[in-house]
């Protein structure tokens, strides 16, 4: 991972948010108090505009940093996951990483992410994408970047027919049902980001 493939990644995942912001404004109106698109797309504009600074230090503490910044300007409730699942990431991450420590840095986060929501996957969260993800990563072969992405935006519309136990959406019971998870895009579209720029 070099300064520029960082900083390119980093804007990447910004703009994809940023494009998306309106979609995901819409998925929050349905089932949320509807701020998901614009607080996502106001922590990831402040993280695209650190990105030159944060490409020049090391991969664990850029993504930790990244993950303070999401924590400071995301707000509502997805702030705080986010940025703990940034954070916890970074932490867990080597100087030099390889593939399992990838993925035991991602149980990591998971697991924070849990703790912090007090929550599990099937309960209309992010948590319904990051799991199945997690399960991916555990399973290295040819073509684990395209397998990941397919299974995070699969697991984003498999949040459609669940009823939301977690969050404000929890409150509309039996109403929720029929309506994506927006936590669950939002957190589907930066892996599939992440996984279209590595691939390129």
């Amino acid at each position: 991972m070099t300064p520029d493939t960082l900083e390119g990644l980093l804007r990447a995942i910004a703009r994809t948010i940023v494009e998306h912001a309106d979609e995901l404004t819409a998925l929050d109106q349905a089932i949320g108090d509807g701020d998901h698109g614009l607080n996502m797309k106001r922590g990831f504009e402040h993280v695209a505009g650190q990105a030159a600074e944060l490409s020049q230090r090391p991969l664990a503490e850029a993504v930790t940093e990244a993950g303070k910044t999401l924590v400071m300007t995301v707000g509502g409730a997805s702030g705080p996951l986010y940025g703990t699942f940034f954070m916890t990431f970074g932490k867990a991450l080597p100087e030099q990483p390889a593939l399992p420590d990838l993925a035991e840095a991602f149980d990591a986060a998971v697991a924070a992410v849990e703790r912090r929501g007090k929550s599990t996957a099937g309960q209309k969260t992010l948590l319904d994408v990051l799991v199945p993800v997690q399960q991916q990563l555990r399973v290295p072969g040819e073509q684990l970047l395209a397998r990941i992405k397919q299974t995070a935006l699969h697991a984003a519309d498999a949040t459609t027919p669940m009823r939301a136990i977690r969050g404000r959406a929890s409150f509309l019971g039996e109403r929720s049902i029929g309506h994506m998870g927006p936590g669950a895009r939002s957190c589907a579209l930066v892996i599939a980001t992440l996984c279209d720029f590595l691939e390129g």
